[in-house]
């Protein structure tokens, strides 16, 4: 199967339907935690398109899995709360996420391949700091950006912390997925009717 579809992929049930890289992110922490070690982290630098497609992430061992999640936390905390000066831990969150911004980000260009096909290529391999920049620089897009921002929903099924963006006709979109979330509401709407309907 292969990385970066809408629906939440094997082995790692890694999704990337949120609408950034950034909240893509935010996603590996449910139901329970996927970065867990370093195939994952491979997998989703992968799957997100942080880098170019084949590229070797070798270099990804679980030593990187501490920046990722220390990103993905303050992520968090800006994504599901307001602006605020006066809020320290939104401060601090962004501080953080700004500081990790200035990185460069990894250097892409255009190379032939076999087919003798332009395809892109890092300049050279992955590295950590180049990653989170680029993860970094799309939350500060996201933070800034007043139509995406007003775009950013919670789901609304039952325990589901993933948080989207709302790109739908009439912005009306209730679930991160509908085939997941939307779908169980929908069961539990219909045995709640049966049930009423047989008392």
């Amino acid at each position: 199967m292969a990385l970066g579809t809408a629906t939440a992929t094997a082995p790692y049930e890694l999704r990337f339907d949120s609408g950034r890289i950034c909240l893509d992110l935010l996603a590996t922490t449910h139901p329970e935690e996927r970065l867990d070690s370093a195939e994952p982290l491979r997998a989703w630098i992968s799957g997100s398109g942080l880098v170019p497609a084949g590229t070797s992430l070798a270099p990804v061992d679980s030593s990187w899995l501490v920046g990722f999640r220390e990103l993905r936390s303050h992520i968090g905390q800006l994504v599901r709360a307001e602006p605020s000066r006066d809020s320290r831990p939104f401060v601090l969150a962004l501080a953080r996420v700004n500081e990790l911004a200035r990185t460069a980000p990894p250097v892409a260009h255009a190379v032939w391949d076999a087919g003798g096909s332009l395809v892109r290529a890092l300049d050279g391999p992955p590295a950590p700091a180049a990653l989170l920049a680029a993860i970094a620089r799309d939350t500060v897009e996201l933070l800034t950006d007043p139509a995406a921002r007003a775009s950013i929903r919670q789901c609304e099924g039952d325990n589901c912390p993933i948080v989207y963006l709302d790109t739908s006709r009439g912005r009306r979109r209730r679930w991160c997925s509908s085939e997941v979330c939307g779908n169980r509401e929908r069961v539990a709407r219909h045995r709640r009717r049966a049930a009423l309907a047989r008392a």
